[in-house]
């Protein structure tokens, strides 16, 4: 039961990625007030979870009722994943000068698709396949409340790694990142010659 939740959990909380999405948070956020700082990390938690939840709960009905497969959905995240990736290493310090505005900032874009992007979503529907709903959604609430709590310290972990730091970090997460959405563009290929 419990090598069956870590392999949940580990695949999941590369997903996430709560480091690589700290530089975003810290320079997007840099001139808001505390109090708006923690409402937006609870906003960004609990919608992340409903989020992730509903669509692991309904997302194959939705793919079967679009005639999608699994194959077709990886791509098309891979796809997005490389795309975003692709965009912030090529902007240095864009998400610096951006600031927060709005009250739904907490959902877009920090919620989708930085906590809860392709990623996390067809990882997700893969474990469950694998290792069922309830072992899938705990390590997945569970990564979110991981993530919740990097974005709720950010100033602090922000103030001991240094913007260089902290910069350098976003990067290679965002190279990371790319990588696997390669990956799953390239699982998503293997899925579909499979079937034939």
């Amino acid at each position: 039961m419990m090598t069956a939740f870590w392999f949940c959990f580990i695949p999941l909380f590369v997903a996430t990625d709560a480091v690589g999405s700290l530089p975003f948070y810290i320079g997007i956020t840099g001139k808001l007030e505390r109090n708006r700082l923690h409402r937006l990390t609870l906003q960004s938690v609990v919608t992340g979870i409903l989020v992730a939840l509903v669509f692991l709960l309904i997302g194959n009905k939705i793919l079967k009722f679009l005639g999608m497969a699994m194959s077709d959905f990886m791509i098309a995240g891979g796809i997005i994943l490389f795309i975003f990736s692709i965009i912030d290493l090529m902007n240095w310090g864009c998400a610096a000068d951006a600031q927060a505005s709005g009250e739904d900032f907490g959902v877009v874009p920090l919620t989708v698709p930085y906590m809860v992007g392709p990623a996390v979503l067809t990882t997700g529907l893969l474990l469950i396949g694998q290792y069922g709903f309830f072992l899938t959604t705990t390590a997945l609430v569970l990564n979110m409340l991981i993530n919740g709590a990097t974005l709720w310290f950010a100033g602090g972990i922000s103030r001991v790694l240094g913007r260089t730091i902290s910069l350098v970090l976003s990067k290679l997460a965002s190279l990371l990142l790319a990588a696997y959405g390669v990956m799953m563009v390239r699982k998503g290929v293997e899925m579909i010659l499979m079937t034939r």
